[in-house]
């Protein structure tokens, strides 16, 4: 088994940024990877000219890479802010303008996952406002996924980096999409089982997986500590893919990890393991 058991994609939104957003499709596949995913490219807007969108997807098809994982907006990612749909006013009212041209934009390049960040805790706001107001957005949202054919992911963040995030467990995470499952009847929310933010928050990992692996839609990794390329931490990631595989998972694995030098980064998995399958 190993990582060349595994599908990989790589998120240009945390590797190759030293590119701008268009050349980053052509420098992934200059490295052997055909299979790619963004957070939520437009941090300003969550309505940008159809032309950047289609700037986007000429990038991606030229490149011969396939998009298949995207966040909706999620305000100022990478930033102070972690997801807008729980905030009421402006942000909800930004993410609900996000929702169907995400979904669009997602079905013009065969995008079969969209990753809904929940939104920080605000300061003087009822958590049960909030979280009312989730399930509201959160509901919007899988429709449109599925109306595209897509999944809705929700995924859970670390409390150490992410202190005004309430999705900072596992089972936390579990139950928005057991509700969003209950509230829509489609059964297409699934977790963002993340592994270096599960060992972040001190979560047996290895539990998760097996109590989780059949609600699991996507999967990322980094190495713990440091948020690296696997193999500068301490976790077993190649065991803990392995485990996911046993237990049925057989989607993408995005490599959300930090690296000075994204294409040197890439030295731990075989070069023949790396484009889509």
């Amino acid at each position: 088994m190993g990582y060349s058991n595994q599908r990989f994609d790589v998120n240009l939104s945390i590797l190759f940024t030293e590119l701008p957003l268009l050349e980053r499709p052509a420098a992934a596949a200059a490295t052997g990877f055909t299979a790619v995913e963004l957070w939520w490219p437009w941090i300003e807007t969550p309505t940008p000219e159809q032309a950047e969108l289609d700037a986007l997807k000429k990038a991606l098809d030229d490149a011969g890479t396939q998009l298949v994982g995207l966040n909706f907006y999620a305000g100022a990612l990478p930033g102070p802010d972690r997801g807008a749909l729980s905030i009421p006013g402006e942000e909800s009212d930004r993410f609900r303008a996000n929702i169907e041209v995400a979904a669009d934009f997602a079905a013009s390049v065969g995008c079969k996952a969209l990753n809904a960040l929940y939104g920080n805790r605000v300061e003087g706001t009822d958590p049960q406002v909030q979280d009312a107001l989730a399930l509201e957005n959160l509901v919007l949202a899988a429709r449109a996924a599925d109306r595209v054919g897509a999944i809705l992911l929700v995924e859970t963040l670390n409390k150490p980096e992410s202190p005004l995030y309430p999705l900072v467990s596992a089972p936390g995470a579990i139950e928005v999409i057991d509700k969003v499952n209950a509230a829509t009847g489609l059964g297409n929310a699934k977790f963002l089982l993340d592994i270096y933010h599960l060992s972040m928050n001190g979560e047996n990992v290895a539990e998760v997986i097996e109590a989780y692996a059949a609600k699991t839609g996507h999967v990322q990794i980094a190495d713990n500590p440091g948020r690296g390329a696997p193999g500068t931490g301490s976790l077993p990631l190649e065991e803990l893919l392995d485990q996911l595989s046993k237990a049925g998972y057989d989607g993408w694995v995005g490599l959300e990890y930090k690296a000075a030098d994204a294409a040197a980064s890439f030295e731990w998995l075989p070069a023949e393991a790396r484009a889509a399958r």
